[in-house]
Order: C-alpha cells, then structure tokens, then sequence
C-alpha cells in the first residue's frame, strides 16, 4: 500500500495517498472523504480492493491527519476543502476524474460538481445525504434499535466513537473502533458549525445541482445506516434521474468496512459503465 505522500496545493500541503497505478483507459477516483473529524485511513478497507484495477487518491482535508494543520478558524471552511480537491487534480494532473463524496465528503461532491463540472465524469455519493438533519429526525426517533445503542453510546461517554452506531454487526464493532486507532480529532470544530461559524458545503438546491450535471451517479448505501437513513438515499435517488441506487442489506454507515467486497464491487461496475 502506498505510504503516501505530502503535495503542496498553494497555501497548503496535503496528505495524498495513491492506491492502484495510473490506467489510460480509466479516469482516476478521487475521494472526498467525511467528517470532518479524522483523516482519510478509516476509508482505506473499502478502496484497497479497486486498486488492482483502478487507480484510487485519497487525501486528508486541510486541518485533519497529515495535511496542513494549526490553520486559522477562517481558513476551515467548505469552500477551501473543494478548491483543494480541484487543485489537487491539477497539481497531479489527473485530468477528468471520477468522483466519490462519502458521508460529508457527499456533500462536497455535490459542491464540486457544481463548481468545476468538467472535472468529472461519473459521481459516487456513498453513505451521504444532501438533506438536513431535520429529516433524518423522524426514522431515527421511531427506530428502537437506533435508540438503544445511542443510549448505549452515551452511557460510555461516547468513547465507543459511535462504533456501535456506524457498524450494524456488533461483532465487528471493536475492529472498527481499533481501525480508529490513532487517528486524532483534527482542528475542525463542531461547535462552529452549531453556531453558524461554518459555511454550508454546497449552496444551492442539490436535487437541481445533480439532475442538470448530466453526471451518471451512483448512490451507495447501507441498509441500516443509523448516520443518514436509507430513505434519504431513496428520496435522492426519485429526484435524479440520472442516478442508479445501490442499498448494501445488514450493514450501516460503514458498509465499505462490514462489506467491503459487495461495496467495491457496487463501485467497480458503476465506473467500468461505458
């Protein structure tokens, strides 16, 4: 596996990993990874599998892992997360490329696309919404089992990291929690975002954003995904019509960790789509 490697975009370094070798007749998949919290490794399961056929990047956003951090707050915003992407691309002279956004990273997929469309050719939104947490409100107050392990969580102080929530088989919840391991909490603030300090990933309606693009787009999901609720990807899925959904059964948030073999695959066929 790649070790990585630190690429200056401008008026930061980014941390970049590269998996699999460049290809001629395939464009590379870039990865938006989510959060923000951590970096981009806890992904790494769920791509180290395409690298034999694709060539995958991956990247740390600026203030979290091995790229820039001790930023100052104004400089950690949306906004800066998606030029960084797009220089990024150019730096590495990866032409037009394909596009993964997971969970937040979704979000500023759909700011990407709306941005810089001529930079990518297909678009995967994995364990995203482009909803607001109001409506992930009413299928997670009436889910028992939702309920019960966020309970659980709380009991904990929440130092299960949400492991039991993000991963729908328990069993796997502790190598989840350990593929945390040293992983630090980076310089972004939820408390910012709370308060309104935080700019919205994407502006504008996404619904429309995704539709006019002409992207095909693959919308992959976890069946039991406590984080964005399956509906959501539903409702998405019924506003685009350029889109395919892919629900992954028995597994969450998480599904390229509880599956990574049926989520690779989902990828694989979606980007060898002539």
């Amino acid at each position: 596996m790649d070790d990585g490697e630190l690429v200056d975009v401008g008026d930061v370094t980014l941390f970049v990993r590269q998996l699999g070798e460049r290809r001629r007749d395939k464009p590379s998949l870039v990865v938006l990874h989510g959060g923000p919290d951590v970096g981009h490794s806890y992904l790494l399961p769920g791509f180290e599998p395409l690298a034999g056929d694709h060539h995958v990047v991956l990247f740390d956003f600026r203030g979290l892992g091995r790229s820039s951090r001790n930023l100052p707050a104004e400089a950690l915003q949306p906004e800066y997360v998606i030029e960084d992407a797009r220089r990024l691309i150019d730096k590495l002279e990866l032409g037009q490329v394909d596009l993964l956004g997971f969970s937040t990273g979704g979000r500023a997929a759909v700011q990407f696309v709306d941005k810089h469309p001529n930079h990518v050719r297909r678009l995967v939104m994995a364990s995203t919404s482009v909803y607001s947490s109001a409506d992930n409100e009413p299928y997670l107050e009436n889910w028992e089992e939702y309920q019960r392990r966020r309970r659980a969580e709380e009991a904990q102080n929440w130092a299960l990291r949400n492991s039991t929530i993000f991963v729908w088989d328990l069993d796997l919840a502790p190598a989840y929690l350990k593929l945390l391991d040293g992983l630090d909490e980076g310089d972004w603030s939820y408390e910012r975002a709370l308060d309104g300090r935080m700019h919205p990933w994407f502006t504008g309606n996404p619904e429309e954003i995704l539709r006019t693009s002409g992207k095909p787009i693959l919308i992959l999901h976890g069946e039991k995904d406590m984080g964005f609720p399956v509906q959501l990807a539903q409702r998405l899925h019924a506003a685009v019509p350029n889109s395919d959904l892919a629900t992954i059964e028995n597994a969450a948030h998480m599904c390229h960790f509880e599956k990574t073999d049926i989520w690779s695959q989902h990828i694989r066929t979606f980007l060898n789509c002539a």
